[in-house]
């Protein structure tokens, strides 16, 4: 008996020191499309609070143009799109085109 106590004792014991996994934070992915996109940038680092403070952009026209003065650049996609639940491990990425042209 004395050996059975000692065991669930010993397990109690490691059960109440294992740490917990904290929940990742999540934000709802605001509706980006039509801004700037230094601005939907902007607006990401503000709703998360600089946790999520990277995006990607990809040039819509398909001509590979790098955007380098993101204030000349206009959101046409978001990924994941407006209304999806993002964490500091989503990847968001914006579609986007010259602030002169129409989305596609």
């Amino acid at each position: 008996m004395k050996k059975l106590l000692v065991a669930a004792v010993t397990v109690g014991a490691a059960v109440a020191l294992s740490p917990t996994a904290a929940a990742e934070p999540s934000w709802t992915m605001p509706n980006l499309v039509g801004m700037d996109l230094q601005g939907a940038q902007d607006a990401i680092q503000s709703l998360t609070r600089g946790a999520v403070w990277f995006s990607g952009s990809t040039d819509l026209t398909g001509k590979g143009r790098a955007q380098i003065i993101d204030r000349n650049w206009q959101v046409c996609t978001s990924t994941p799109a407006a209304g999806a639940t993002i964490t500091t491990s989503t990847a968001v990425r914006f579609g986007v085109v010259r602030d002169t042209e129409k989305c596609p």
